[in-house]
């Protein structure tokens, strides 16, 4: 399955940045990467020396899901590195690009409504233990 890159109502794409557009999955349930553990992102999805992000403290995770959903070119990143239930459970805290979070909202709705309970900040989430 590919991934979706989501129109503008221009017909153009949601951009990640200039001349990048979002990778977004058609379903949430097609992310299927680690909830736990210690992951190493490719240097293609981020260019620092350190690289690894434990899943277990809420800072490395929103911190790789940012480079990740801002990064990728590829779906196939999206599925093996992202988690939809984490996805869905971290959506207001992550700092991304207006056109990347458009991308993702307009495709799943349901991220829209992440955001709008109260505030949580990072150190809140319920995360798997490791």
């Amino acid at each position: 399955m590919q991934g979706v890159v989501s129109p503008t109502v221009t017909g153009g794409s949601f951009l990640a940045r200039p001349g990048r557009p979002a990778v977004v999955t058609a379903t949430l349930t097609e992310l299927t990467g680690p909830t736990r553990g210690v992951v190493e992102l490719p240097v293609r999805l981020m260019w620092s020396a350190d690289r690894t992000f434990d899943l277990g403290d809420p800072d490395d995770l929103l911190w790789m899901y940012e480079n990740v959903l801002r990064e990728t070119t590829r779906a196939a990143d999206l599925r093996q590195l992202v988690n939809g239930h984490l996805l869905r459970q971290v959506w207001c805290l992550l700092n991304l690009p207006r056109g990347v979070r458009e991308a993702w909202e307009r495709r799943h709705r349901v991220l829209r409504h992440e955001g709008g309970g109260p505030a949580i900040q990072a150190g809140d989430l319920a995360l798997p233990a490791a």
